[in-house]
């Protein structure tokens, strides 16, 4: 499944109406970006994220934080960003540092702002199919299978984590489209044996090849939303992609797909916040 072409034409799409909205109000689509600390992988990301904004034609304004910032002056920095009109989004990169009380601070974000899908009102509208922003990465993952025709009504979806921000609401946009959904995590009783039995498989753990070719269904469709070092994901792709139907490489399957919708969500903020509306 390939992630980055789709991702590209979601891109071009998002790009095409942060250049109407601009041309037709004055006003360029913004994400704002946060970052505590110089962690460099996460330094790296939000690189990475302002430079596909210029690509797409969202101005990025981006807040760094020192390493010993506290819980309340990070609220408060987002509490301003969030009543700030110039900006239509914001993403708070994380992890923010163990002295960082995150979902206090990911609930400073003011709901319409909340691109990235990490606050609890974003996760009880995935919850209950009300509009609202969905996580990125699971919102990445639906449009692959969409866009593979994968018909989940009936399908019995194994998902392979159970983080707040990946694999809870993947679960939950899962069972909207009609899937049977079964969580398995860190005290799965023979998880191997619950793959086996799966027609579609998130894997979303962050442990390097946990899942092995052998334990895939033959005809499954495998989503690999892990990433460890050395361009290796959660699932040996070596081994699984001989019996699987369709699965996502890594790199280039699911990655390419967040920070994708991450950008068509900031400009769906734009709209909503300027009142925008297309001819």
């Amino acid at each position: 499944m390939d992630g980055r072409g789709l991702a590209k034409r979601i891109v071009m799409e998002a790009a095409a109406r942060a250049a109407e909205i601009s041309q037709r109000t004055g006003t360029v689509p913004c994400l704002a970006t946060v970052l505590v600390g110089e962690d460099p992988a996460s330094a790296t990301y939000v690189r990475m994220k302002q430079a596909r904004c210029a690509k797409a034609g969202i101005r990025s304004r981006h807040i760094g934080l020192p390493a010993d910032t506290t819980t309340a002056e990070l609220i408060e920095a987002l509490t301003s960003l969030s009543k700030d009109p110039d900006v239509h989004g914001i993403l708070l990169q994380h992890p923010c540092g163990p002295h960082i009380d995150e979902r206090a601070a990911f609930e400073a974000i003011a709901p319409e702002k909340d691109v990235d899908g990490v606050t609890m009102r974003s996760f009880a509208a995935m919850g209950f199919g009300l509009p609202g922003f969905v996580s990125c990465t699971p919102g990445g993952i639906m449009r692959l299978l969409e866009e593979y025709d994968v018909d989940l009504t009936g399908q019995h979806a194994v998902v392979v984590g159970r983080s707040a921000i990946l694999g809870k609401p993947v679960g939950m946009l899962l069972l909207a489209k009609n899937a049977t959904v079964t969580y398995c995590h860190s005290r799965t009783v023979d998880l191997p044996a619950i793959v086996r039995e799966a027609d579609v498989v998130v894997a979303a753990v962050g442990r390097p090849r946990l899942i092995c070719g052998e334990d895939i269904k033959p005809g499954a469709v495998v989503i690999d939303a892990g990433y460890n070092a050395g361009n290796v994901g959660d699932v040996d792709f070596d081994t699984a992609h001989t019996r699987a139907r369709l699965i996502t490489p890594v790199p280039g399957g699911v990655g390419p797909m967040t920070i994708a919708v991450l950008l068509a969500q900031t400009v769906d903020a734009a709209v909503h916040q300027l009142g925008f509306q297309r001819h």
